[in-house]
């Protein structure tokens, strides 16, 4: 038992350090701080070529000196261009070429394909003026040719590698944009389907209500409440052509969101498609009012949807119960143990349909996942 355990503590240590270790290189300051140091460490390869050259640097004042430089790529988000004249600067002072492949990728990255084509341009024109001049090392290139095999390949490489770049966070910037066109369409759907429920449930007894108070008016004929029934009942009229006029989304087609009755239903064709469904719902749940019940229909509904998707054979736990004055609803399956070969079809909007049907009873929900299951709980208030 206590190996067990030890076992599950390690397991979730070594998680919770990978989605910490994740979460920190994916930190905009994070890689721009190791982005410098990568280049430090490439730089001190250089140290004691400087500290032997012409240039009045020991090794300790070459260290700090290029790390002054590395320094500046944590501008290269905001300010690529201070990176770009700093590597200008070493290189006409040290002739280090290596922050000027770092700068020129942070160009193409970060402005763009035109920016980059210039900061090519400038930095070979650059170059060949320093060697020109007297003291190029022969390092760098002895000859004409070899100077331009050395300096033009690395600045073209870099740029392009940061063009390209450039267009794939273009890509994924419009990836996120659509995903979020997407869910809000998808909440959009899901109020006009709000709308429907409440036309149908409300109209319903608005026109209940309408009839009751004629028949009461007719048996208080000439009594002294005969007026006050047919007032209730031009009022609930009324009330029941304003709920027509203001829900314009009533042109959606189909039949209201079914409640607790159909749970069942939803659980059989679950398992039909292969994953087997644990349902446990309080009696007390029933007597709740439709609007409620059609949310929690939803909640599982899409639950159900999901799990067959992204976790097919597991089995699913759901749990509706009264306690506190809410109307609790939980459902819960293990994460599946391997990544499919093929990833499912889903838009992946369910997740805010479901939010919007309970945020609009008043209640709350949350969706992800939990040690080794995928938990979905949502609470809405249980109503008088």
């Amino acid at each position: 038992m206590h190996d067990l355990s030890a076992a599950q503590a390690i397991r979730q240590a070594t998680a919770t350090g990978r989605r910490l270790t994740a979460r920190w290189a994916q930190a905009p300051r994070a890689q721009d701080a190791l982005t410098a140091l990568s280049c430090l460490a490439l730089m001190s390869l250089d140290i004691p070529g400087l500290a032997e050259a012409d240039n009045s640097l020991n090794g300790p004042l070459a260290a700090l000196v290029l790390a002054l430089g590395a320094a500046s790529l944590m501008l290269r988000r905001s300010a690529p261009w201070v990176t770009y004249a700093v590597a200008l600067v070493l290189l006409s002072w040290l002739h280090e070429l290596t922050l000027a492949q770092f700068a020129l990728y942070s160009l193409g990255r970060y402005r763009g394909r035109l920016a980059g084509a210039v900061g090519v341009v400038g930095y070979v024109a650059f170059a060949y003026v320093m060697f020109s001049l007297p003291g190029w090392p022969v390092h760098r290139g002895d000859s004409l040719s070899s100077f331009l095999g050395l300096v033009v390949p690395i600045g073209v490489l870099a740029a392009g590698v940061g063009v390209a770049a450039n267009r794939q966070d273009l890509v994924r910037a419009l990836q996120a944009q659509r995903a979020e066109t997407d869910a809000l369409q998808a909440v959009q759907r899901e109020r006009s389907r709000i709308a429907r429920d409440v036309h149908d449930f409300v109209g319903r007894e608005l026109t209940l209500l309408s009839v009751r108070s004629q028949v009461l008016a007719r048996r208080a004929a000439g009594g002294d409440f005969e007026d006050g029934f047919e007032e209730l009942s031009d009022t609930a009229r009324s009330a029941h052509r304003m709920l027509n006029e203001i829900i314009v989304q009533r042109g959606v087609d189909g039949a209201p969101t079914p409640g607790l009755d159909a749970l069942p239903a939803l659980v059989a064709a679950s398992e039909r498609a292969g994953s087997p469904v644990d349902l446990l719902v309080d009696a007390a749940a029933y007597r709740l009012s439709p609007i409620r019940q059609a949310a929690v229909h939803r909640v599982v509904q899409e639950c159900l949807t999901n799990a067959a998707k992204h976790a097919p054979g597991e089995r699913v736990d759901v749990r509706v119960r009264l306690a506190e004055g809410e109307l609790q609803v939980r459902v819960r399956n293990a994460l599946p143990g391997a990544v499919p070969v093929a990833p499912p079809v889903s838009s992946g909007t369910g997740t805010a349909g479901m939010a919007e049907r309970v945020h609009t009873v008043g209640g709350s929900f949350s969706a992800g996942p939990s040690g080794a299951m995928y938990e979905v709980l949502a609470a809405l208030p249980a109503g008088a």
